[in-house]
């Protein structure tokens, strides 16, 4: 059975963020089941310093989280730091994040029974008998323009990249300009008009990484809520 999910090719359940490879936990822990219906997967639980127990090991900050899975009888242990959509570690990490982290990491421990291992490797097919058909070529990446800026104002976000700029190049140039200007805010009117003034930019950076998109909304809410 180990051989089969070694062999089994992952690449229709497979999604790409910031150059790296995720593969659908729900999809592969259906898959686990069905190669072992008694497969059971265990999140490790750590007591904080105030005697609660959470789903991570508290590292200066930082989170890491720990996932046991167990096929044909056999367990397995991963562990996966609580990240962002740049793949740095999160600190003081919210329950979305961690949860987030937990199924990602569920997915890679059954990487180490066999199941898309092969992605974990860097390869681009499982291991087959014979020469594997060559995948299809990957769709061309979006075009990015060398400027872009917000409306005219106190909170414009003006973004100059290099001729040979990647969409990731973008998605973290936006990113991080957003931040630097959700940490000067001082007021909920501050926040609000960043993102009015800038809509054109986090559009761009919705079209490049919905993901990151995501990320960056709920940096505004918890920025907004905070100055309540």
């Amino acid at each position: 059975m180990i051989k089969s999910l070694l062999e089994l090719n992952v690449q229709d359940h497979v999604e790409k963020k910031n150059g790296l490879m995720y593969l659908s936990w729900a999809w592969a822990w259906a898959e686990a089941l069905k190669a072992d219906p008694t497969a059971t997967f265990h999140v490790d639980t750590f007591q904080q310093a105030d005697a609660t127990t959470v789903p991570y090991m508290d590292i200066n900050g930082t989170a890491m989280v720990w996932v046991r899975t167990t096929l044909f009888g056999k367990e397995m242990t991963c562990f996966l730091p609580v990240m962002d959509h740049r793949n740095k570690p999160i600190q003081h990490p919210d329950s979305f994040q961690v949860n987030t982290a937990i199924m990602r990491c569920m997915t890679k421990c059954l990487a180490l029974h066999g199941l898309g291992l092969y992605i974990y490797a860097g390869e681009d097919l499982p291991e087959q008998e014979g020469k594997p058909a060559a995948p299809p070529p990957p769709p061309p990446s979006p075009k990015v323009p060398a400027k872009a800026e917000g409306e005219p104002g106190r909170w414009q976000i003006t973004i100059k990249a290099k001729p040979d700029a990647t969409p990731t190049d973008w998605v973290n140039l936006i990113s991080e300009a957003a931040i630097v200007c959700l940490e000067q805010a001082q007021s909920q009117a501050d926040t609000m008009k960043i993102y009015q003034v800038n809509r054109s930019l986090f559009d761009k950076l919705k079209s490049l990484d919905a993901d990151c998109h995501k990320d960056l909304l709920e940096a505004f809410k918890t920025k907004k809520d905070a100055l309540k």
